[in-house]
């Protein structure tokens, strides 16, 4: 009988110790394996949000790509429009962003508090319409959308009036503007306790008291197919240095060197933490298996089984306890992480599409790497013990006994 054949037997021959020890490496392979996809998961999830908002680069007048520095871009719409003639830049959307007041039809009381968004569009969309047509530019103008969480909250439907009154640096503008409702929207951003509208910059711009004039939070930039984004960028920056473009790489770069870094940190601690758990695991059950067939192993020794064989079957029940827990613990780990995300994702400010914890293959085979380490680490002490196990005075003691 082969090593493989006989450590399997040895194994079946101890139902109760081997399903402890194939669950409790489940369990904690299922904890790793949801730590590796955490260490990276919200950096990748941002990124593909990113991407699908079909944006590459975000032009500031700040040193940051994001929003809030206080720092905005005068003549947004003729910055965009020169930005358009740049080299691979498909479409380029000045928008703003900010709070606000829906208020009654007559009268000053406020109905809700809501998040404004303020865009120029040119056929690049900043939002996407879920009932009512899409407007383009100067057709935007005079009308207001939002999202469905804020139409069930007002109760208004396509066409009603509606009265905005935004904050701005700040400071509350008067009087409000009067906007009609062009229809309901989906923000990508948005969490879902959200309540967001999205209007016409330069409604935007009158809701905060000021002349119209079209100012700028950022101009989001699409680029052209087969277009660099890096190229583009530093194309931008020829164009005007006295902006500041990002692409999307960046902003995420930011993020992670800030906030993300965090999620990276607790991912590396659990991991170590769950592949100690899963080493001493396996050692201990394995030590216990040789310690009860000493006797057994001292008899086969004794008729002729080489230490090699003695030492392949230890390292064969380490791989069967080891890679029988490890397989079980992948789909134990995306069920878990379907629960762990959900519960993350209630933090309020979260997007409703953002994932904390994202599969990808480089964890697949990372986690199989780390078991595969840990079973070789783990049987080490016991091929040890039967290596140099004294054949004749361990019969005589079992004789004895």
């Amino acid at each position: 009988m082969n090593a493989f054949l006989f450590a399997w037997r040895s194994l079946v021959r101890q139902p109760s110790r081997t399903l402890l020890g194939v669950l409790g490496v489940a369990a904690v392979g299922a904890l790793l394996f949801d730590m590796l996809m955490l260490s990276n998961g919200l950096v990748l999830s941002m990124q593909s949000m990113l991407g699908r908002t079909g944006f590459a680069i975000r032009v500031s007048a700040s040193d940051s790509p994001l929003p809030g520095t206080g720092q905005t871009i005068r003549d947004a719409v003729a910055t965009a429009s020169a930005l358009t003639a740049v080299s691979g830049v498909a479409a380029a959307v000045p928008v703003r962003y900010g709070d606000g007041e829906i208020l009654r039809v007559a009268g000053t009381q406020a109905v809700a508090f809501v998040r404004v968004l303020g865009a120029r569009d040119s056929g690049q969309r900043v939002w996407t319409m879920v009932d009512g047509s899409q407007m383009d530019g100067d057709a935007m103008r005079g009308r207001i959308v939002v999202n469905e969480r804020l139409a069930r909250l007002l109760g208004r439907k396509t066409g009603d009036q509606l009265r905005l009154r935004a904050s701005c640096g700040g400071t509350t503008a008067a009087p409000a503007v009067t906007l009609q409702l062009a229809g309901i929207a989906r923000f990508q951003f948005d969490d879902p306790d959200d309540v967001t509208a999205g209007t016409a910059l330069e409604d935007f711009d009158r809701a905060c008291g000021g002349d119209g004039l079209a100012v700028a939070d950022q101009i989001l930039v699409a680029t052209a197919d087969g277009s660099v984004d890096a190229d583009v960028r530093a194309a931008i920056s020829r164009a005007r240095p006295d902006l500041h473009p990002f692409t999307n790489a960046q902003m995420v770069a930011q993020l992670q060197a800030g906030g993300l870094s965090y999620f990276r940190q607790i991912s590396l601690v659990l991991t170590t933490v769950t592949i100690a758990f899963a080493f001493l695991l396996v050692t201990v059950l394995l030590t216990v298996s040789v310690n009860q067939r000493v006797g057994e192993i001292a008899a086969l020794r004794a008729l002729g089984l080489s230490q090699r064989r003695v030492i392949a079957d230890v390292l064969w029940e380490s791989v069967l306890l080891v890679g029988s827990g490890a397989l079980l613990a992948i789909p134990v780990g995306l069920v878990l992480a379907r629960a762990l995300d959900s519960i993350l994702k209630a933090i309020p400010g979260v997007p409703d599409e953002l994932h904390f914890f994202v599969y990808q293959p480089q964890a697949l085979w990372v986690h199989g790497g780390l078991f595969a380490i840990t079973a070789l680490l783990a049987a080490a002490y016991p091929m040890r013990m039967v290596a140099t196990l004294p054949i004749a005075g361990t019969l005589r003691k079992e004789i004895v006994g």
